[in-house]
């Protein structure tokens, strides 16, 4: 799942975020991509309270949505839109059986071991890159 972020800039140093769905959760840093990782951290860390309080979590809503949303017209026609993944770490790994052609499963884990790392890291790592890079 991933959500609109906004990243904006003013006369003051670095870059703001805001979360058009989530009133209140902001990030900054001082480069956009800095701006971007914190926007990550302070969604999962925004979406755990609200878990933590019994509330609701909203779907996100469409770029179009955004748009029409007269709160945040004067954000959008600054701003520059990203979308942030939404990845909870629920600190309780789930045991799961998948099928990888035998010659990735041995690049898999010579990768893994040079890094020492288990199979189970190095896939959740790597899965973890691929769907914040996209």
């Amino acid at each position: 799942m991933r959500y609109i972020a906004l990243i904006q800039t003013d006369n003051a140093p670095g870059y703001g975020v805001s979360f058009p769905d989530f009133p209140g959760c902001i990030a900054q840093d001082n480069t956009v991509d800095a701006a971007v990782d914190a926007a990550r951290e302070a969604l999962a860390f925004h979406v755990e309270g609200m878990r933590a309080d019994g509330e609701a979590i909203p779907a996100p809503r469409t770029s179009d949505e955004i748009f029409k949303d007269p709160e945040w017209a004067e954000e959008c026609a600054v701003g520059h839109i990203v979308h942030i993944p939404l990845i909870l770490d629920r600190g309780s790994p789930r045991r799961v059986n998948i099928s990888v052609d035998v010659g990735l499963l041995e690049a898999i884990d010579h990768q893994a071991k040079s890094l020492k790392m288990t199979r189970s890291a190095f896939l959740s790592n790597a899965a973890r890159k691929e769907i914040e890079r996209a």
